[in-house]
């Protein structure tokens, strides 16, 4: 797998259609800084006091304030646009089902596994699991248009 160098015009960390297996596995942790959550809320125009207002949120049903939801589904893309498959992967589609709240400070750890392959139309179906303490937060399946070593 090309994990280590630039060969064939695949970049870095890109694993094309035609290496991939079922089974394969990325991750990808990342800490959900108060600041991330102000950027998003400013990305998404998304300004939901329960993201953005303690006093606001202390009278919800979380307790408290929490990052967006999307944010944490963002972690997903991250890991299949840089690790799998990588550079050129394309979404075609998303699901996902929110589990837990993730609080500002919470480490999220996202995972992402190929659970099948269509090598004929180059699209790979993906597993998304993403953790705080080993708990899951949010599940979810994607489906992409893989990068291929074949052009056309």
């Amino acid at each position: 797998m090309l994990d280590t160098a630039q060969q064939g015009g695949i970049r870095r960390g890109t694993i094309p259609i035609e290496e991939l297996e079922v089974g394969v596995v990325r991750t990808l942790t990342k800490t959900v800084a108060e600041r991330d959550i102000q950027l998003f809320a400013e990305v998404s125009t998304d300004r939901n006091p329960v993201h953005l207002c303690d006093d606001y949120a202390r009278d919800t049903i979380f307790g408290g304030r929490v990052a967006h939801g999307m944010l944490t589904a963002a972690l997903f893309s991250a890991v299949i646009g840089e690790q799998l498959p990588g550079h050129g992967s394309i979404y075609l589609e998303q699901w996902l089902k929110f589990v837990r709240p993730v609080r500002p400070g919470d480490v999220v750890t996202a995972t992402v596994t190929v659970t099948a392959i269509d090598r004929e139309h180059k699209r790979v179906t993906l597993d998304c699991l993403a953790t705080v303490r080993e708990k899951a937060v949010l599940r979810g399946e994607a489906l992409v248009l893989a990068p291929s070593r074949v052009k056309g």
